[in-house]
């Protein structure tokens, strides 16, 4: 084969062939192709799209390239779930222990932050001693012994894909659905997840800023599960405003925790039942989206979902203290309240929020930036809410007063207020479920 005359045709709207498209990836990987012309390819996927069966096979494609994980030694039909990317979205630290409270296992991969996005990784790193690194044998024992493990991504897993989004994002064709799609699902299905819940984002604190974008995406990564034999459900979730009160690393965690204890924010909370519901829904034979919302706010209600959080910190090396003691978790030296001007809150940035926290050192301009897990924002309102005029809207955690200073200036323009009653936006926008899922 000929990866020009494979450009060529797709450059010209051809669908690809499953041997070009494996053939492709398979020496991209092993770097008999280079990268202008991986990049070459991207640009061309870009502007001419991909059909369903074209991005099942470049997903397959990429699944093959490495390293696969199996999960059948646990036993159980093992639940992933996903997030697109969001602002404040510490769902998984809340959702995770949600759904072993029901009997099931959570063994996930996750990612670090990247530009405005968090990253559950970085998150989990805050809780002194916590192990992101683990063999697969070390993976399925905690798996086994906590019913919840989450790692990092090793480089034997999905390499090609790995090659090609650090190219899609230095080449501009990061936003190609059908390339996002594989990329996503490549990583899902070398991980060994039977279904999978995928959590896309909807707002300006996402990378899908509208909701025929977000829907577009879902039914496109659906599709590839289908096509692999993979049941899949999308929550369609809005990211207009942060998720949850805490920006930041270890103030999320501090916030999951106390979401695990009865204390979160109402829409935080609303949010994690939703996904754990779905998730549950495809872990076990049975049961209505009602009946298992129950069962999920019995196991918050009881404390046994804040059991399951300390039991797979602990099982994965992190001090399981921090559920009571929060000093033992970074913090920083630095705290700026910005004032409210007044009145019901109409809209919050969600990635003014964001950058503003990496710009204090929450996440990263690039892959190499270090993280400050202390620093963040803490949000004491969300869009609905009446403030006093004068009353802190929000307070800023940071490493110096300078940078306190900066952060606030940054932050005076991105809250909206009217002085009349704001209606609160739904969490949830939409769920779509894969057809096999009777719900």
């Amino acid at each position: 084969m000929d990866a020009v005359k494979i450009i060529e045709r797709k450059r010209d709207g051809a669908t690809l062939d499953p041997g070009e498209i494996q053939w492709f990836i398979k020496q991209y990987s092993r770097g008999a192709i280079p990268d202008y012309q991986a990049a070459a390819l991207a640009m061309a996927i870009y502007f001419q799209g991909m059909s369903p069966e074209e991005t099942v096979e470049l997903t397959l494609a990429m699944v093959h390239s490495g390293d696969t994980l199996d999960l059948a030694p646990l036993g159980k039909r093992i639940v992933d779930k996903h997030s697109t990317g969001g602002v404040g979205d510490k769902t998984t630290l809340v959702v995770s222990p949600l759904v072993a409270a029901l009997g099931l296992t959570v063994a996930k991969m996750s990612g670090r932050g990247l530009g405005f996005s968090g990253g559950t990784l970085d998150k989990l790193e805050s809780i002194p001693g916590y192990r992101t690194g683990l063999t697969a044998d070390g993976f399925l024992r905690v798996a086994r012994q906590a019913s919840i493990a989450v790692v990092g991504q090793t480089a034997e897993l999905v390499p090609a894909d790995g090659k090609l989004y650090a190219l899609r994002d230095v080449t501009g064709t990061v936003p190609s659905l059908p390339l996002i799609a594989s990329s996503i699902m490549s990583k899902k299905i070398a991980g060994g997840a039977h279904a999978m819940v995928l959590d896309v984002k909807v707002g300006r604190g996402a990378f899908m800023e509208t909701l025929d974008q977000a829907r577009e995406l879902a039914q496109r990564m659906i599709a590839i599960g289908q096509g692999l034999d993979r049941a899949v459900t999308a929550v369609l979730s809005d990211m207009n405003q942060p998720l949850g009160r805490a920006i930041g690393n270890s103030l999320e965690v501090i916030e999951a925790i106390e979401t695990l204890k009865g204390r979160g924010p109402q829409e935080l909370v609303e949010h994690c039942l939703a996904v754990a519901t779905e998730m549950v829904l495809l872990g076990r034979e049975g049961g209505t989206p009602q009946a298992v919302r129950a069962e999920l706010a019995a196991a918050l209600e009881s404390g046994r979902a804040l059991e399951c959080f300390a039991r797979w910190i602990a099982a994965q090396g992190g001090d399981a203290r921090v559920v009571d003691d929060y000093a033992l978790l970074p913090a920083s030296p630095v705290q700026l309240d910005l004032p409210a001007q007044g009145g019901y809150l109409a809209e919050l940035d969600a990635r003014a929020v964001a950058m503003v926290t990496v710009d204090l050192g929450a996440g990263r301009h690039v892959k190499e930036d270090p993280i400050d897990h202390g620093v963040g924002i803490v949000l004491h309102a969300a869009v609905g809410d009446y403030v006093t005029p004068g009353a802190p809207l929000l307070t800023i955690h940071a490493a110096s007063d300078a940078q306190a200073t900066a952060a606030s200036r940054a932050l005076e323009g991105a809250a909206r207020w009217t002085p009349s009653a704001v209606r609160r936006p739904p969490v949830v926008l939409e769920i779509l479920r894969d057809p096999s899922v009777n719900a």
